[in-house]
């Protein structure tokens, strides 16, 4: 009986996914340290300095977001492949090499768009000055989106290969070499010169470039993943391959730059309301950000788990993997929740003084953002892992059409007019971000209840010809 109930799919399930998501949602947080090295680096510049850089990161963010939407295809492709069990050395190679083909083209691209961020900021109608001080931080670190989309590439590959642990290692590397580099390049420490914003810049874009150092040397000194040969032939295309991950990777980018841009227009409609809304917007956005990569993790995991039993054609599997996800991210949203509620100033010190005098507004701002960032954590965590579970079966048009309509129409339109048009200002600004995120969970979570009806997955379970849980 102890055997039966220590084997049992659904708790054999759950460890799967943990194993897998854990290391993932590390990564992720840890990333997001790297971010608010540069945030409390950039804080001590001034408020000017930190409205300008939150407004070139909001649209940094947006680009990259679109090319981990394209390259991120790679993820379900990979895994259904491994599930298969077919050719998959060969298939994962091919899978591998055009995504990074694809992170390459599309970040040069992107890289271009950056060149014009000071132009989009005034269209927006951001103060000259600003603007100006912004596009320069933009062109700078628009540098680090190639390094940056390959990086990514590379850790979906080393996860989806069973070391998602390789990239949280990397990731916390990351953080040291950010660190020094803000240290160093900023404030004109180390013999270097004090170069403010731009240090800041610079410091992101050499992060970057050491990330992906770090992977080929990871990739290039494991045993399971060297045979790949994911540098092999990086000439040669396949053409259907690239095919198939547009096909599936643009409604990604479509979906994840409907969210990053529904948060980065927040941003620039807080600038429209004052200089402080926007300091304050930026701290608690932060905030908010660092507690939805646990979910955001468990999202990754989850398209690697289900993903891996839809290329097996095992229909309970795919069940069993997806709901195991969500209610592992619930679990973590709610205790998430719950410090913002009990503990914001706490929180809030790890980026400002709360005790300065001349911090007092904005402080007393980011703890109202906060606790509306409380009330979203929950329908935040479910439409990123119902997300990541469709992206599992190869489903993702229909969820970028649900992502525009949530985010967009219900979301940042509520955001413009509570923020522009009524005494709310900032905090209607973040009423419109709950709303967003709530119809896109709401819809998300209601096509993954129903994804038999809609043709998602097999009609019934196939039997499988290795132990996929042995690659988690």
């Amino acid at each position: 009986m102890r055997e039966r109930t220590r084997n049992h799919p659904l708790r054999e399930e759950l460890r799967a996914t943990l194993r897998l998501a854990g290391p993932l949602a590390l990564a992720n947080m840890l990333q997001m340290a790297v971010f608010a090295i540069d945030v409390i680096f950039v804080a001590r510049l001034g408020q000017e300095a930190l409205a300008a850089s939150s407004l070139a990161v909001a649209i940094v963010a947006v680009v990259m977001m679109g090319l981990n939407g394209v390259t991120g295809a790679v993820a379900p492709l990979i895994a259904a492949e491994i599930g298969r069990r077919r050719n998959s050395v060969r298939e994962v190679r091919r899978s591998a090499r055009m995504a990074l083909w694809l992170a390459l083209g599309l970040g040069l691209v992107a890289v271009g768009i950056c060149f014009f961020g000071e132009r989009i900021m005034l269209l927006t109608g951001q103060s000259p000055r600003i603007s100006a001080i912004s596009g320069h931080f933009i062109r700078v670190i628009s540098l680090a989106l190639v390094p940056m989309a390959v990086a990514n590439v590379l850790r979906t590959f080393v996860s989806a290969l069973g070391r998602p642990v390789f990239a949280t290692v990397i990731t916390a590397l990351s953080i040291g070499v950010n660190a020094l580099g803000n240290y160093a390049l900023v404030f004109g420490n180390l013999g270097m010169p004090a170069l403010g914003l731009t240090g800041s810049a610079l410091a992101s874009t050499i992060t970057a470039c050491v990330t992906v150092l770090a992977y080929v040397v990871a990739i290039r000194n494991d045993r399971n993943l060297r045979r790949f040969h994911v540098f092999g032939r990086f000439w040669r295309p396949e053409w259907q391959r690239l095919r198939q991950m547009l096909r599936l990777g643009l409604p990604i980018s479509a979906t994840l730059i409907a969210e990053g841009g529904l948060f980065s227009g927040a941003a620039f409609l807080m600038g429209l309301v004052g200089e402080v809304e926007l300091a304050a917007h930026t701290v608690a956005l932060q905030i908010a950000a660092f507690a939805f990569q646990v979910p955001f993790g468990i999202g990754q995991a989850a398209t690697i788990r289900v993903g891996y039993h839809y290329g097996a054609g095992d229909r309970d599997a795919i069940a069993r993997a997806g709901w195991v996800a969500i209610a592992i991210g619930l679990g973590f949203v709610g205790l998430s929740a719950l410090a913002m509620l009990l503990i914001p100033r706490t929180i809030i010190s790890a980026y400002v003084d709360v005790s300065a005098p001349a911090n007092a507004a904005l402080v007393a701002l980011a703890v109202q953002y906060l606790f509306v960032a409380a009330i979203f954590q929950l329908t935040d965590g479910v439409q990123a892992i119902a997300a990541g579970v469709l992206r599992g079966v190869q489903d993702t048009r229909i969820p970028a059409v649900i992502a525009i309509v949530g985010y967009w129409l219900a979301g940042f339109a509520t955001s413009v007019a509570l923020g522009l048009f009524t005494p709310l200002r900032g905090v209607g600004v973040w009423i419109g971000l709950a709303v967003g995120l709530t119809v896109a969970a709401i819809l998300l979570l209601g096509r993954w209840h129903w994804r038999g009806r809609f043709g998602l997955v097999p009609e019934r379970s196939m039997p499988i010809s290795a132990p996929i849980v042995a690659l988690s």
